[in-house]
Protein backbone atom coordinates (compact mmCIF):
# COMPACT_ATOMS: atom_id res chain seq x y z
CA UNK A 1 0.00 0.00 0.00
CA UNK A 2 0.96 3.65 -0.37
CA UNK A 3 0.96 6.54 2.07
CA UNK A 4 -1.70 8.23 -0.05
CA UNK A 5 -4.08 5.42 1.00
CA UNK A 6 -4.02 6.89 4.53
CA UNK A 7 -5.03 10.43 3.66
CA UNK A 8 -8.28 12.05 4.71
CA UNK A 9 -9.61 15.58 5.06
CA UNK A 10 -9.05 16.84 8.61
CA UNK A 11 -10.31 20.35 9.38
CA UNK A 12 -7.74 22.20 11.45
CA UNK A 13 -10.26 23.08 14.16
CA UNK A 14 -10.60 19.38 15.05
CA UNK A 15 -6.98 19.18 16.25
CA UNK A 16 -7.48 19.65 19.99
CA UNK A 17 -5.42 22.58 21.27
CA UNK A 18 -6.23 22.22 24.96
CA UNK A 19 -7.16 19.24 27.15
CA UNK A 20 -10.63 18.75 28.54
CA UNK A 21 -11.09 19.90 32.12
CA UNK A 22 -11.69 16.31 33.20
CA UNK A 23 -9.59 13.57 31.61
CA UNK A 24 -12.33 10.94 31.63
CA UNK A 25 -14.86 13.06 29.71
CA UNK A 26 -13.44 12.23 26.28
CA UNK A 27 -15.63 10.70 23.63
CA UNK A 28 -14.75 7.19 22.50
CA UNK A 29 -15.53 5.58 19.16
CA UNK A 30 -15.93 1.81 19.63
CA UNK A 31 -14.85 -0.15 16.56
CA UNK A 32 -15.90 -3.81 16.39
CA UNK A 33 -13.64 -5.63 13.92
CA UNK A 34 -15.77 -8.78 13.77
CA UNK A 35 -19.04 -6.97 13.05
CA UNK A 36 -17.24 -4.30 10.98
CA UNK A 37 -19.21 -1.62 12.79
CA UNK A 38 -18.51 1.38 14.99
CA UNK A 39 -20.55 3.32 17.54
CA UNK A 40 -20.24 6.56 19.48
CA UNK A 41 -19.48 6.06 23.17
CA UNK A 42 -17.82 7.79 26.12
CA UNK A 43 -14.42 6.86 27.54
CA UNK A 44 -15.95 6.79 31.02
CA UNK A 45 -17.88 3.70 29.86
CA UNK A 46 -14.67 1.81 28.93
CA UNK A 47 -15.36 -0.97 31.46
CA UNK A 48 -18.49 -1.99 29.53
CA UNK A 49 -16.30 -3.12 26.64
CA UNK A 50 -13.69 -5.00 28.68
CA UNK A 51 -13.92 -8.54 30.00
CA UNK A 52 -13.31 -9.23 33.69
CA UNK A 53 -10.29 -11.38 32.82
CA UNK A 54 -8.67 -8.92 30.39
CA UNK A 55 -5.14 -7.67 30.89
CA UNK A 56 -4.86 -3.92 30.30
CA UNK A 57 -1.32 -2.83 29.41
CA UNK A 58 -0.16 0.74 30.11
CA UNK A 59 2.97 2.59 29.04
CA UNK A 60 4.34 4.25 32.19
CA UNK A 61 6.95 6.42 30.47
CA UNK A 62 7.28 9.95 31.82
CA UNK A 63 7.67 12.98 29.58
CA UNK A 64 10.58 15.24 30.40
CA UNK A 65 10.60 18.97 29.48
CA UNK A 66 12.61 18.62 26.28
CA UNK A 67 12.13 22.17 24.91
CA UNK A 68 14.80 24.66 25.92
CA UNK A 69 14.48 28.38 25.23
CA UNK A 70 17.71 30.36 24.95
CA UNK A 71 19.64 33.09 23.21
CA UNK A 72 22.53 33.01 20.77
CA UNK A 73 25.66 35.10 21.24
CA UNK A 74 24.02 37.87 19.22
CA UNK A 75 20.94 37.90 21.45
CA UNK A 76 18.65 36.15 18.96
CA UNK A 77 16.00 33.83 20.43
CA UNK A 78 16.76 30.13 19.93
CA UNK A 79 14.61 27.11 20.73
CA UNK A 80 16.18 23.66 21.12
CA UNK A 81 14.12 20.46 21.07
CA UNK A 82 16.01 17.54 22.61
CA UNK A 83 15.63 14.36 20.58
CA UNK A 84 18.22 11.85 21.72
CA UNK A 85 21.15 11.67 24.12
CA UNK A 86 24.28 10.64 22.22
CA UNK A 87 26.77 10.66 25.07
CA UNK A 88 27.95 12.57 28.10
CA UNK A 89 26.52 16.13 27.68
CA UNK A 90 26.00 15.49 23.94
CA UNK A 91 22.49 15.62 22.46
CA UNK A 92 20.88 15.36 19.04
CA UNK A 93 18.34 18.17 18.69
CA UNK A 94 16.09 20.18 16.45
CA UNK A 95 16.59 23.93 16.57
CA UNK A 96 14.67 27.05 15.57
CA UNK A 97 16.02 28.92 13.70
CA UNK A 98 18.38 26.11 12.75
CA UNK A 99 19.80 27.70 9.61
CA UNK A 100 21.47 30.52 11.54
CA UNK A 101 23.21 28.24 14.01
CA UNK A 102 26.73 27.62 12.79
CA UNK A 103 29.09 25.00 14.19
CA UNK A 104 30.85 26.41 17.23
CA UNK A 105 28.07 28.87 18.05
CA UNK A 106 27.13 29.21 21.72
CA UNK A 107 23.58 29.22 23.10
CA UNK A 108 22.77 30.38 26.65
CA UNK A 109 19.65 28.99 28.33
CA UNK A 110 20.19 29.88 31.97
CA UNK A 111 23.05 31.04 34.20
CA UNK A 112 23.59 27.34 34.88
CA UNK A 113 23.29 26.01 31.35
CA UNK A 114 24.74 26.74 27.91
CA UNK A 115 25.48 24.70 24.80
CA UNK A 116 27.77 24.81 21.78
CA UNK A 117 26.72 23.68 18.32
CA UNK A 118 28.90 20.61 17.73
CA UNK A 119 27.57 19.43 14.35
CA UNK A 120 24.97 20.33 11.73
CA UNK A 121 23.59 17.31 9.90
CA UNK A 122 22.19 17.03 6.41
CA UNK A 123 18.79 15.95 7.75
CA UNK A 124 18.40 19.25 9.60
CA UNK A 125 19.23 17.94 13.05
CA UNK A 126 21.84 19.69 15.17
CA UNK A 127 24.16 18.09 17.71
CA UNK A 128 24.96 20.26 20.73
CA UNK A 129 27.33 19.83 23.66
CA UNK A 130 26.03 21.17 26.96
CA UNK A 131 27.97 22.89 29.71
CA UNK A 132 26.17 22.78 33.04
CA UNK A 133 26.84 24.08 36.51
CA UNK A 134 25.19 21.22 38.31
CA UNK A 135 23.29 18.09 37.26
CA UNK A 136 22.16 18.42 33.62
CA UNK A 137 18.93 16.43 34.09
CA UNK A 138 17.92 18.50 37.11
CA UNK A 139 18.56 21.76 35.28
CA UNK A 140 16.58 20.60 32.24
CA UNK A 141 13.72 19.54 34.52
CA UNK A 142 13.83 22.98 36.12
CA UNK A 143 14.00 25.24 33.05
CA UNK A 144 12.73 23.04 30.22
CA UNK A 145 9.26 23.24 28.76
CA UNK A 146 6.72 20.62 27.75
CA UNK A 147 7.58 19.14 24.31
CA UNK A 148 4.18 19.54 22.70
CA UNK A 149 3.61 18.30 19.14
CA UNK A 150 3.94 21.00 16.45
CA UNK A 151 0.18 20.82 15.83
CA UNK A 152 -0.56 22.28 19.28
CA UNK A 153 0.04 26.02 19.30
CA UNK A 154 1.19 27.98 22.34
CA UNK A 155 1.96 31.65 22.67
CA UNK A 156 5.55 32.72 23.35
CA UNK A 157 7.33 31.81 26.56
CA UNK A 158 4.53 32.23 29.08
CA UNK A 159 3.50 29.78 31.78
CA UNK A 160 4.09 26.13 30.91
CA UNK A 161 0.47 25.16 31.58
CA UNK A 162 0.84 21.76 29.91
CA UNK A 163 3.49 20.32 32.23
CA UNK A 164 1.03 18.49 34.47
CA UNK A 165 -1.70 17.71 31.95
CA UNK A 166 0.55 16.36 29.17
CA UNK A 167 1.41 13.43 31.42
CA UNK A 168 -0.45 10.27 32.33
CA UNK A 169 -1.47 9.75 35.96
CA UNK A 170 0.65 6.58 35.99
CA UNK A 171 3.82 8.11 34.52
CA UNK A 172 6.93 6.84 36.36
CA UNK A 173 10.00 6.33 34.19
CA UNK A 174 11.47 9.56 32.79
CA UNK A 175 12.62 9.52 29.18
CA UNK A 176 9.86 10.37 26.68
CA UNK A 177 9.72 13.47 24.50
CA UNK A 178 6.03 12.86 23.81
CA UNK A 179 3.22 11.49 25.95
CA UNK A 180 1.64 8.09 25.29
CA UNK A 181 -1.55 9.98 24.64
CA UNK A 182 -4.09 7.14 24.82
CA UNK A 183 -3.20 6.97 28.50
CA UNK A 184 -4.11 10.61 29.12
CA UNK A 185 -7.81 9.72 29.52
CA UNK A 186 -7.31 7.58 32.62
CA UNK A 187 -7.81 8.79 36.19
CA UNK A 188 -6.84 6.99 39.41
CA UNK A 189 -10.54 6.37 40.02
CA UNK A 190 -11.09 4.69 36.65
CA UNK A 191 -8.03 2.49 37.14
CA UNK A 192 -9.28 1.51 40.60
CA UNK A 193 -12.72 0.68 39.18
CA UNK A 194 -11.18 -1.52 36.49
CA UNK A 195 -9.12 -3.39 39.09
CA UNK A 196 -12.23 -3.89 41.21
CA UNK A 197 -13.86 -5.66 38.25
CA UNK A 198 -10.98 -8.16 38.12
CA UNK A 199 -9.15 -6.60 35.18
CA UNK A 200 -5.41 -6.95 35.58
CA UNK A 201 -3.35 -3.85 34.86
CA UNK A 202 0.23 -4.28 33.71
CA UNK A 203 2.77 -1.51 33.22
CA UNK A 204 5.60 -1.53 30.70
CA UNK A 205 7.83 1.29 29.45
CA UNK A 206 8.48 2.65 25.99
CA UNK A 207 10.11 6.05 25.80
CA UNK A 208 8.26 7.82 23.01
CA UNK A 209 10.76 9.44 20.65
CA UNK A 210 10.87 11.89 17.78
CA UNK A 211 9.49 9.25 15.42
CA UNK A 212 6.01 9.96 16.76
CA UNK A 213 6.19 13.44 15.13
CA UNK A 214 8.27 12.57 12.09
CA UNK A 215 6.33 12.50 8.80
CA UNK A 216 6.28 9.39 6.65
CA UNK A 217 8.71 10.15 3.82
CA UNK A 218 8.24 7.01 1.73
CA UNK A 219 5.34 6.74 -0.72
CA UNK A 220 5.65 2.94 -0.84
CA UNK A 221 5.09 1.71 2.73
CA UNK A 222 7.42 -1.24 2.25
CA UNK A 223 10.17 1.40 2.35
CA UNK A 224 8.89 3.05 5.54
CA UNK A 225 10.67 2.68 8.90
CA UNK A 226 9.92 4.28 12.27
CA UNK A 227 12.88 5.39 14.39
CA UNK A 228 13.90 2.97 17.19
CA UNK A 229 12.59 3.65 20.69
CA UNK A 230 13.85 2.21 23.98
CA UNK A 231 11.44 -0.11 25.81
CA UNK A 232 11.43 -2.35 28.85
CA UNK A 233 9.18 -5.18 30.00
CA UNK A 234 9.81 -6.48 33.49
CA UNK A 235 9.72 -10.11 34.63
CA UNK A 236 6.41 -9.73 36.50
CA UNK A 237 4.74 -8.09 33.50
CA UNK A 238 6.03 -10.84 31.19
CA UNK A 239 4.69 -13.54 33.54
CA UNK A 240 1.26 -11.91 33.71
CA UNK A 241 1.08 -11.60 29.94
CA UNK A 242 2.17 -15.22 29.42
CA UNK A 243 -0.40 -16.49 31.91
CA UNK A 244 -3.15 -14.49 30.22
CA UNK A 245 -2.27 -15.65 26.74
CA UNK A 246 -2.03 -19.29 27.83
CA UNK A 247 -5.55 -19.00 29.24
CA UNK A 248 -6.90 -17.36 26.08
CA UNK A 249 -7.53 -14.03 27.81
CA UNK A 250 -7.37 -10.76 25.91
CA UNK A 251 -4.42 -8.39 26.02
CA UNK A 252 -5.69 -4.82 25.65
CA UNK A 253 -3.00 -2.32 24.70
CA UNK A 254 -3.40 1.30 25.73
CA UNK A 255 -1.81 3.19 22.86
CA UNK A 256 0.26 2.60 19.76
CA UNK A 257 3.44 2.87 21.83
CA UNK A 258 2.35 0.01 24.08
CA UNK A 259 1.42 -1.95 20.97
CA UNK A 260 4.83 -1.42 19.40
CA UNK A 261 6.58 -2.58 22.57
CA UNK A 262 4.43 -5.69 23.01
CA UNK A 263 4.65 -6.71 19.37
CA UNK A 264 8.43 -6.14 19.44
CA UNK A 265 8.86 -8.28 22.55
CA UNK A 266 6.62 -11.26 21.81
CA UNK A 267 8.32 -14.35 20.45
CA UNK A 268 7.20 -16.33 17.42
CA UNK A 269 5.56 -18.77 19.83
CA UNK A 270 3.63 -15.98 21.53
CA UNK A 271 5.67 -15.76 24.73
CA UNK A 272 7.19 -12.84 26.62
CA UNK A 273 10.41 -12.62 28.60
CA UNK A 274 11.97 -9.85 30.63
CA UNK A 275 13.59 -7.48 28.13
CA UNK A 276 15.25 -4.07 27.90
CA UNK A 277 16.22 -3.00 24.38
CA UNK A 278 15.26 -0.81 21.40
CA UNK A 279 12.01 -1.37 19.52
CA UNK A 280 12.83 -1.31 15.83
CA UNK A 281 9.56 -2.82 14.59
CA UNK A 282 7.58 -0.84 12.01
CA UNK A 283 3.99 -2.01 11.66
CA UNK A 284 2.61 -1.65 8.16
CA UNK A 285 -0.15 -3.42 6.17
CA UNK A 286 0.39 -7.18 6.08
CA UNK A 287 1.81 -7.37 9.59
CA UNK A 288 0.27 -10.16 11.72
CA UNK A 289 -0.34 -9.18 15.35
CA UNK A 290 0.76 -11.79 17.88
CA UNK A 291 0.50 -9.97 21.21
CA UNK A 292 -2.39 -7.49 21.14
CA UNK A 293 -6.08 -8.42 20.99
CA UNK A 294 -7.68 -4.99 21.51
CA UNK A 295 -6.37 -1.44 21.25
CA UNK A 296 -7.29 1.88 22.82
CA UNK A 297 -5.82 4.75 20.81
CA UNK A 298 -6.30 8.43 20.09
CA UNK A 299 -7.19 9.79 16.67
CA UNK A 300 -4.11 10.41 14.56
CA UNK A 301 -3.19 12.73 11.74
CA UNK A 302 -3.55 11.87 8.04
CA UNK A 303 -0.68 9.97 6.43
CA UNK A 304 1.02 9.30 9.78
CA UNK A 305 2.85 6.19 10.94
CA UNK A 306 0.42 5.96 13.89
CA UNK A 307 -2.60 5.86 11.58
CA UNK A 308 -0.87 3.17 9.53
CA UNK A 309 -0.41 1.02 12.67
CA UNK A 310 -4.02 1.49 13.78
CA UNK A 311 -5.33 0.77 10.29
CA UNK A 312 -3.24 -2.38 10.09
CA UNK A 313 -4.73 -3.56 13.39
CA UNK A 314 -8.34 -2.64 12.69
CA UNK A 315 -8.47 -3.18 8.95
CA UNK A 316 -7.83 -0.40 6.45
CA UNK A 317 -11.34 -0.02 5.03
CA UNK A 318 -13.06 -0.12 8.43
CA UNK A 319 -10.65 2.29 10.12
CA UNK A 320 -10.70 4.83 7.32
CA UNK A 321 -14.49 4.69 7.33
CA UNK A 322 -14.46 5.20 11.11
CA UNK A 323 -12.12 8.16 10.72
CA UNK A 324 -14.42 9.80 8.20
CA UNK A 325 -17.26 9.34 10.70
CA UNK A 326 -15.11 10.86 13.44
CA UNK A 327 -14.47 13.93 11.29
CA UNK A 328 -18.14 14.30 10.41
CA UNK A 329 -19.07 13.90 14.09
CA UNK A 330 -16.39 16.41 15.11
CA UNK A 331 -14.36 14.20 17.38
CA UNK A 332 -11.28 15.92 18.78
CA UNK A 333 -8.02 14.71 17.20
CA UNK A 334 -4.48 14.01 18.31
CA UNK A 335 -2.76 14.32 21.68
CA UNK A 336 -5.45 16.15 23.64
CA UNK A 337 -8.27 14.65 21.61
CA UNK A 338 -10.80 11.85 21.94
CA UNK A 339 -10.13 8.13 21.60
CA UNK A 340 -11.02 4.98 19.74
CA UNK A 341 -11.37 1.48 21.19
CA UNK A 342 -10.80 -1.31 18.65
CA UNK A 343 -11.96 -4.78 19.76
Amino acid sequence: MFISDFDFALPEHLIAQVPLEHRENSRMLHVDRSAKTFADEQFSNLARFLNPDDVLVLNNTKVFPARLLGQSETGAAVEIFLIRELGDMLWETLAKPGRRLKEGKRIDFDPRLSATVNEKRDDGKIVVRFEAEGDLDEIISDIGRTPLPPYIKREGSGTDSDRGRYQTVFAKNRGAIAAPTAGLHFTPEILADLRSLGIQIVEITLHVGYGTFEPVRAEDLTQHAVMPEFYEIGAAAADTLNTARAAGRRVVAVGTTTTRALESAVSKTGNFTEIKTAAELTITPGYRFRAVDALLTNFHLPKSSLLILVSTFGGHELIMKAYRHAVESEYRFYSYGDCMLIT
